[in-house]
């Protein structure tokens, strides 16, 4: 309808809004890139069964689920705010995920002799990490402005991350295929794919940055509205 474009318009005319929509985006396009080729990965470089493979996807859940667990007691009461905030656990959560990613894309070229399984458990807590850190900075965002458009701003970032995830699995995969079709070697394919996502995290880490800006912004400008 014209009256929800015009709320949708008005919202993406937001920075704070926008940007974190980027950020969403592009975040959750490194996240669900890395999602469906990781257990391949270990099979072709590492040389692990299926069964084994499956135990490393269980590795790197259970880091997601400590690194959330590390967000949600920084922002209790009972840490009060010495295990940082949100926001630097948002872009430090990213900027780790970079570095194990970078990690796996130089496990790609030594093979066996690197340490697989803690790097995995790394990316696990970093993305575990970011991600809730996210979720509670989108539901500080949409509440933020108090002009009743909260259910847009939180359809429009849903619909980042829908969308980044969708793609995120064919860019993983078919960036993987396309790869080794034209280097026609594995390990460097692997190495290249995890190269770029390593990218798109530190893109990420920087898109962070600049919501915690925003966001800053906005809430002096809401603080000083008549």
């Amino acid at each position: 309808s014209v009256r929800f474009r015009q709320a949708l318009a008005q919202v993406w005319g937001e920075p704070a809004a926008r940007r974190f929509t980027v950020f969403v985006f592009l975040s959750m396009l490194a996240y669900s890139s890395q999602d469906l080729i990781l257990e391949p990965f270990a099979g072709a470089v590492f040389d692990m069964t299926p069964g084994q493979t499956t135990q490393l996807s269980g590795l790197q859940h259970g880091g997601v689920l400590l690194g959330m667990l590390c967000v949600a007691l920084a922002g209790s009461g009972w840490a009060r705010g010495r295990w940082g905030s949100v926001q630097a656990w948002m872009v430090g959560g990213c900027l780790a995920s970079a570095l194990a990613m970078a990690g796996l894309s130089v496990a790609a070229g030594l093979g066996g002799s690197w340490p697989l399984l803690a790097n995995v458990f790394l990316l696990g807590v970093a993305n575990g990490a970011f991600s809730i850190a996210a979720i509670t900075t989108m539901m500080r965002l949409a509440a933020a402005a108090k002009d009743g458009r909260e259910g847009t701003r939180m359809g429009l970032w849903g619909a980042s991350q829908a969308i980044a995830f969708g793609l995120g699995g064919l860019l993983g995969t078919g960036a993987s295929d396309l790869a080794r079709w034209w280097l026609s070697e594995p390990a460097t394919a692997y190495s290249w794919v995890f190269g770029m996502e390593a990218l798109m995290f530190a893109g990420s880490a920087w898109w962070a940055v600049q919501v915690g800006r925003g966001a800053a912004v906005q809430t002096r400008t809401t603080q000083t509205a008549p």
